[in-house]
């Protein structure tokens, strides 16, 4: 477990960031009154994401690999980070969903239906709390392999050359 300390340490700290930025999501009212932006702001979420594996996997260097660290450990380290957080994912769209912004699921469906883009029925069979834990899950793993693949190549460490 001490092994992935540093992995688990940023996969806590990127779920809480999570819950914050959704909770300003909510507060801006994109959960409501302006919930057409929603997937636009949503989507800005990928630049503190960046920075959240920047800073892991520089700590990881740093602290577990000594400064020498290869692509293939930094994109181990990223793809557990992105498990972990994936492993509360159900924990955090619960809390999303039921605590943070208890209305934005019938917003949703609501907003959906007025676009004219499902129909009520199809709107509520597709936005349900079950199907935002899979499309967390989904995204979380995607993003989370993509920046860390990413992140990983920007920071390995260069190959020491001998000197004969």
């Amino acid at each position: 477990m001490k092994k992935f300390a540093i992995e688990i340490k940023w996969a806590l700290i990127s779920v809480l960031l999570f819950l914050a930025w959704m909770t300003l999501e909510k507060e801006m009212g994109y959960h409501d009154i302006n919930i057409k932006w929603q997937p636009v702001f949503n989507l800005l979420y990928i630049f503190p994401t960046f920075i959240l594996y920047l800073l892991a996997l520089l700590e990881k260097k740093k602290k577990y690999y000594q400064d020498q660290m290869s692509w293939k450990q930094g994109m181990i380290s990223a793809i557990i980070i992105s498990f972990i957080i994936v492993f509360f994912s159900p924990i955090t769209q619960f809390i999303i969903h039921e605590i943070i912004s208890p209305d934005f699921l019938k917003n949703t469906i609501n907003y959906t239906v007025s676009q004219k883009k499902l129909t009520l029925t199809e709107a509520k069979e597709y936005t349900t709390l079950t199907s935002s834990i899979w499309k967390n899950i989904s995204d979380g793993l995607s993003f989370g392999v993509v920046i860390g693949a990413i992140v990983a190549y920007l920071i390995q460490s260069k190959p020491i050359e001998s000197t004969k």
